[in-house]
């Protein structure tokens, strides 16, 4: 293990107890991640801001009492509540009590309060080649896939010791010979109207993620430019049925101008065809409900950017949902407020719908029992809902969400599907 006199001088308790605990969990780490040395970061966004347990708690409010402080502009997660709204849904006091210490532990060491797990949309962002530290799996996807900055998926606990001490282990996909593709996926007669669906990209993201486990794929085929937010659902599929921390699209992502540079110069490992029949199986495992009946609609897994909220707020302009049907989405503060300046969150407001910020229904106990038939149009919720939330799901596009919410009963519109 080759540490330099500033880890030792950590390690041996010289600038205090937390960065200590802190470069002692990261040396006990650095083997399990394959380094033996450490490199310097220049960024952190950080996981563990959510509550998940007394022991989190703990940990946090340790690391806080004995003055530890980020040494890197250090964005956070989301948190266990919305902070100033956790009351109107079905939050325990003691959790919402115990997220809220949790949250302030962390403001405390110096991190900025963004409560989302898509701080690209709001914070200077990290750029192509830049060392970073980041937990949350969506995250880590889009900035090393999207952005092309470095970071490996660090897990919760292990961020914030790494944005206590600015160091990191120079291992996995902080090296440049570790981000090279090695599966190649071909898409086989996609038609170019579903490459342009809001829906197609959670599906191919959720079909490759489960296929390619932790191996970094390669996408060829794409007949249309993906935006951002189809860029963000497809690796956020990805990462949820698999562990995919980095993937490149040839001629769209910025690793990958050219099959030879996603590649580095070696062949695929293997190659898949992605075949609409593959595609629509896929599309199938991300449905679990069955029958018409639909409690809530749930949107922003990740969390809403603007573009997403400028879609939505075309879609409900001038509509109302069915009363016992819910619309809940799920946004950063930063965004909800620039929503609400750019006129977007009127309409979402008079359709019924409700924006929660600072947290996730994935991670928060927000939901009722007497939710049981959850509709989305992210891939993510509709992995993680069925055993994370005991719903059932059902998974369409953007449209066919507000659709559903208007009628009070599932409506799919499969025609894109079944060309």
């Amino acid at each position: 293990m080759n540490l330099t006199l500033s880890d030792k001088a950590d390690l041996h308790g010289e600038r205090g107890k937390a960065r200590q605990m802190a470069m002692r969990i990261l040396v006990r780490m650095l083997p399990i991640f394959g380094g033996r040395k450490f490199l310097d970061i220049t960024a952190a966004h950080i996981d563990s801001s959510l509550f998940q347990g007394d022991a989190t708690l703990e940990y946090a409010e340790r690391l806080s009492n004995w003055g530890a402080r980020v040494v890197v502009p250090t964005t956070l997660n989301v948190g266990g509540v919305d902070e100033h709204g956790w009351e109107r849904w079905s939050v325990p006091a003691d959790w919402a009590e115990k997220s809220i210490r949790q949250m302030a532990a962390y403001k405390s060491m110096g991190c900025k309060p963004t409560w989302t797990c898509a701080p690209y949309q709001e914070s200077k962002r990290p750029v192509l080649g830049q060392q970073v530290a980041w937990g949350e799996s969506s995250a880590v996807v889009f900035i090393n896939s999207v952005l092309g900055a470095r970071t490996a998926r660090y897990p919760d606990l292990m961020d914030v010791c790494v944005a206590i001490t600015g160091r990191a282990p120079a291992a996995g996909l902080h090296l440049e010979e570790n981000r090279r593709g090695q599966l190649l996926y071909n898409l086989k007669n996609v038609p170019v109207g579903l490459q342009e669906d809001d829906s197609f990209y959670g599906v191919l993201g959720h079909l490759i993620g489960a296929d390619a486990g932790i191996q970094v794929p390669v996408i060829e085929g794409l007949e249309v430019h993906p935006g951002e937010d189809n860029l963000k659902a497809l690796g956020a599929a990805m990462a949820s049925s698999g562990a995919t921390a980095l993937y490149h699209v040839i001629g769209v992502t910025p690793e990958a101008p050219t099959m030879n540079a996603a590649f580095g110069g070696m062949l695929p490992v293997r190659k898949v065809d992605v075949t609409m029949d593959k595609l629509r199986a896929a599309r199938r495992e991300l449905t679990t409900a069955e029958g018409g009946s639909l409690d809530i609609v749930a949107l922003g897994s990740p969390h809403f950017s603007m573009g997403e909220f400028a879609a939505l707020s075309s879609l409900v302009e001038g509509k109302r949902k069915c009363d016992r049907v819910q619309f809940l989405v799920t946004a950063s503060r930063i965004v909800r407020a620039l929503t609400d300046k750019a006129g977007y969150l009127e309409p979402i407001t008079q359709f019924g719908g409700t924006v929660t910020v600072d947290t996730c229904i994935l991670t928060s106990p927000m939901l009722s029992d007497s939710i049981n038939t959850l509709m989305t149009n992210s891939a993510k919720y509709a992995y993680y809902a069925p055993g994370l939330l005991g719903t059932h799901v059902v998974y369409g596009s953007l449209e066919d969400c507000v659709r559903s919410a208007i009628s009070g009963r599932i409506e799919t519109d499969a025609t894109l599907w079944d060309a």
